[in-house]
């Protein structure tokens, strides 16, 4: 029941005209005119079975019934296993997870944007899931969190699969919070001190802003001028370990993010107790999941 639960918070979640808008873009870019394949097809009534070829996390139930629906798909039954957020594994492999039913066309039509969709965001969920587990393991109590590298039209599929996999997704947009990066400080006529008040004054105060920093001094800097949150970037992590709790014990209310360089590989060696986030692109360089479709029953 409590999967069951989660599955409904995640689901609801996501706001239907938003994915309606991105599922017409993606329908339209792989039918941009003729579907000439689909002249061979009758209209009669297909039962077509979905099926996860490989281990991973499920995700994106709701961008495929959005699919499906767009075009004129309305009967997806999913089955018990697919809830989403559940880990799949190898020995439970291949499994079925749903049964869509509608005209043959219409079907195939959908078809391969569904499965691209469902394989990117279990890929990311699955990613997230992994990097999660990592940290947890190692007894840090921090957030993972993907940061907005992130494919240009797909970043709400992307960052949702991060939520589902148990990521934090970081901000969405530039509009989400303000982060003032090396390259802002650069083209800034004052300090950083100016530009913190600059963007409060702008933004308002329900909208925290975080400053990148390559040095404890620019943090401490950062933090005395008013940042809720600094971000320690490019630090190796002997250097990310000192900087974060001497931040942390001038300044106990700011933030910390470590970024920049991390990796599965080396993100427990950033489990600093003094460190709230430590941030990585979760959706580059992760497996997509294998999914298939096949047309099991037809019927006049």
């Amino acid at each position: 029941m409590e999967a069951i639960e989660r599955e409904r918070r995640l689901r609801a979640c996501l706001e239907g005209s938003s994915v309606s808008r991105l599922v017409g873009g993606w329908l339209a870019e792989d039918v941009p005119s003729l579907d000439v394949g689909g002249a061979v097809l009758s209209g009669r009534r297909v039962e077509a079975l979905l099926r996860i070829k490989s281990p991973g996390v499920l995700a994106g139930k709701t961008f495929v019934e959005a699919v499906f629906a767009a075009v004129g798909v309305t009967e997806v039954r999913w089955t018990e296993a697919a809830v989403e957020g559940v880990e799949i594994h190898e020995k439970d492999l291949p499994c079925i997870l749903a049964v869509i039913c509608g005209e043959d066309r219409k079907v195939l039509l959908g078809e391969r944007t569904a499965l691209n969709i469902l394989a990117r965001c279990s890929g990311v969920a699955t990613r997230a899931r992994t990097l999660v587990q990592l940290v947890q393991r190692a007894g840090w109590a921090g957030n993972v969190a993907g940061t907005r590298k992130t494919t240009p039209g797909f970043r709400l599929v992307e960052k949702y699969g991060m939520i589902v996999g148990g990521a934090d997704p970081h901000r969405f947009d530039l509009s989400s919070m303000v982060m003032l990066k090396d390259n802002h400080m650069a083209c800034c006529a004052g300090g950083v001190g100016e530009a913190i008040a600059t963007v409060r004054s702008l933004a308002g105060f329900s909208v925290k802003i975080e400053v990148e920093c390559g040095t404890v001094g620019e943090a401490i800097a950062a933090a005395k001028a008013g940042a809720d949150i600094v971000m320690l970037d490019n630090f190796v992590s002997k250097e990310f370990w000192t900087a974060a709790e001497t931040v942390k014990a001038a300044h106990p209310a700011v933030l910390v993010e470590g970024s920049g360089g991390l990796s599965e590989a080396n993100l427990v060696q950033y489990c600093c107790p003094a460190a709230d986030i430590l941030s990585l692109s979760i959706a580059q360089n992760f497996q997509v999941v294998d999914f298939s479709l096949k047309v099991a029953i037809t019927s006049a």
